[in-house]
């Protein structure tokens, strides 16, 4: 196992009815909130005969807060929404941005508090992925309704610029929420589509860290394959029973711990391949990150599988699938049963099923290895991700 140190300065709140404490823990950080949000569910009625939006609002105004709004988030958020956000927190006098959503609305208030303490332009940190000219970064929180990215305890923020077909991650510490909201409730009335995909994306952060060249990690592997069959063994209950609060509980919180940084600790370098592949999707076409990622894997699987790494497919297959035979057999099967699994869930197995076809594809291919090859288990080159993405059409 690899040095490493570990330290997670986000507060938890989870459960029913924590929307309560929200103005208690926001007022500690100052009397001006931006509250970010999406494109409207946020008004939708929940299981607590109201909306989030009013039980948000509510909390705040209890407790003296002033509220100032930035609505329709996009779900892969763009960097025109940063510069507005930014522009409120600098007019406004904004002490603490709060995030109400999922993933992509967390993301852009990270980056909204790190714009507004910036005067340069955030997004060159983006492209350059280099966080150290954001000194200071206002205090993020987020009240979360999707399970999926993670993005609620992490420092991770991933943007979007359609202008130049770019969708780029920046992690830093400063970006970590100072405190989050997870009531497994509020995703009740997620939608078939998004539950699966959501499911599909906490998989694929850990296929990231436990698909790794080493042979240690024993004590995180094992977690993470403790992950692995918790999404494997709810997300159809989810699906079929979206109410199901025990479901909906386990997978939110295996949200949050398969991309707080604990699962990668001692186990350098990590992969994150399919992810940069994804984003090129994402990017050119706008489609949602975790139908890319879960028409992505299972071909990323097979490309880069070969007798130096096979122990961690074997391993993969053993433990989360219960499979046996030669360690050949394993290895092949786990991927095999990884597409079977997507497939249950109603994922696209084929970039075409999303209207992807080979018109960008070369295009897509030299902008993902743009700062050198991608991966960990196996180098990947503009040849091994264009050979990649053609297995996928």
């Amino acid at each position: 196992m690899e040095n490493f140190n570990y330290y997670i300065p986000t507060k938890i709140l989870f459960g029913k009815g924590k929307i309560k404490s929200l103005g208690k823990e926001a007022s500690k950080y100052g009397k001006n909130i931006l509250m970010v949000y999406g494109k409207g569910s946020i008004f939708k009625e929940n299981c607590y005969g109201t909306s989030l939006y009013q039980q948000a609002k509510e909390s705040l105004e209890e407790a003296g807060l002033t509220i100032f709004e930035l609505p329709d988030i996009d779900p892969n958020p763009r960097i025109e929404s940063v510069y507005e956000g930014a522009k409120l927190c600098r007019d406004c006098k904004i002490d603490l941005v709060l995030a109400i959503g999922g993933g992509s609305t967390i993301d852009c208030a990270k980056a909204i508090a790190g714009q507004a303490k910036y005067e340069g332009d955030i997004w060159k940190c983006y492209e350059s992925k280099d966080p150290r000219p954001l000194q200071e970064v206002l205090p993020i929180a987020s009240v979360l309704t999707v399970s999926a990215t993670g993005s609620e305890m992490n420092g991770n923020s991933v943007i979007s610029n359609l202008s130049c077909h770019k969708k780029i991650g920046l992690s830093t510490s400063k970006f970590r929420p100072v405190f989050s909201i997870l009531d497994p409730s509020y995703t009740f009335t997620v939608n078939r589509k998004q539950t699966a995909s959501g499911c599909v994306d906490i998989m694929s952060h850990i296929f990231e860290q436990y698909f790794t060249p080493d042979h240690g990690g024993y004590l995180q592997n094992r977690m993470m394959e403790g992950v692995l069959k918790t999404v494997i063994h709810y997300a159809p209950i989810a699906l079929e029973h979206p109410d199901n609060y025990e479901a909906r509980a386990n997978l939110m919180w295996a949200s949050t711990w398969a991309l707080n940084d604990m699962f990668e600790k001692g186990k350098i370098p990590t992969d994150w391949a399919t992810h940069q592949m994804e984003h090129e999707l994402s990017a050119f076409y706008d489609i949602t990150h975790g139908i890319g990622l879960g028409i992505l894997t299972p071909y990323w699987m097979k490309y880069v599988l070969s007798e130096e790494n096979r122990h961690r497919f074997v391993d993969y297959g053993r433990e989360v699938w219960k499979l046996t035979g030669s360690e050949e057999e394993i290895a092949e099967g786990s991927i095999q049963k990884t597409r079977e699994f997507f497939t249950s869930l109603g994922i696209p197995a084929r970039l075409q099923e999303v209207g992807i076809g080979e018109e960008n594809l070369e295009a897509m291919a030299k902008q993902a290895i743009q700062q050198g090859p991608l991966g960990a288990m196996k180098e990947l080159y503009e040849e091994d991700v264009l050979a990649i993405l053609k297995m996928a059409l």
